[in-house]
């Protein structure tokens, strides 16, 4: 059983930082959520990890997979959890470019065309990134089922999901740690 409150903590213990940040989606920010100081810690991981099945469960899939680097270790961490409750799941990594030598592919991993998949994201802004691996999992023959987050920021990304007709679950949003989206939004 996950826990957010304790994840929460985790998030402004260790991830959340204040002052003038440039985001992956251009905008600038007065804070920045750095996942993978949570992702790559064990406790946060786990927290993460059973937190994001829990949030899929309601979802068929057979592969759970998302854009390296920031997805790579919740994808290892919610493979433990499946293992755990003997669920046959793959993971995938989905490369920002492909690879210059051997089979130039980017999707990674044991996943195969025809496959439902969950795409899983640290933080949602837009939804650009994981709107991205989306992109390129459905042209690698993919279905997407899903996308999970652990935090959303409130700054457009439920609404370009929704715009695909793509479910998307987050375990936290900004407003858990008593934060408000831009209000130029």
């Amino acid at each position: 059983m996950s826990n957010p409150t304790r994840l929460a903590e985790l998030l402004r213990e260790r991830a959340l930082k204040f002052g003038d940040f440039t985001l992956v989606s251009g905008r600038k920010a007065k804070y920045y959520l750095d996942g993978k100081q949570v992702t790559l810690h064990a406790e946060g991981l786990r927290l993460v990890s059973q937190g994001l099945w829990d949030l899929l469960d309601e979802f068929e899939f057979d592969a759970i997979g998302g854009m390296s680097i920031g997805a790579d270790p919740i994808v290892g961490g919610m493979l433990t959890v499946a293992a755990e409750q003997k669920r046959d799941v793959v993971g995938f990594m989905i490369r920002k470019e492909s690879k210059g030598h051997g089979t130039q592919k980017f999707v990674e991993g044991p996943v195969e065309p025809g496959m439902k998949v969950a795409i899983v994201e640290d933080v949602v802004t837009t939804g650009g990134s994981a709107l991205l691996a989306v992109d390129r999992v459905q042209d690698f023959g993919c279905e997407v089922v899903a996308v999970a987050a652990i935090i959303d920021r409130l700054e457009g990304g439920a609404a370009n999901f929704a715009a695909r007709n793509i479910p998307h679950r987050t375990l936290l949003t900004i407003r858990d740690f008593g934060l408000e989206p831009p209000e130029d939004l």
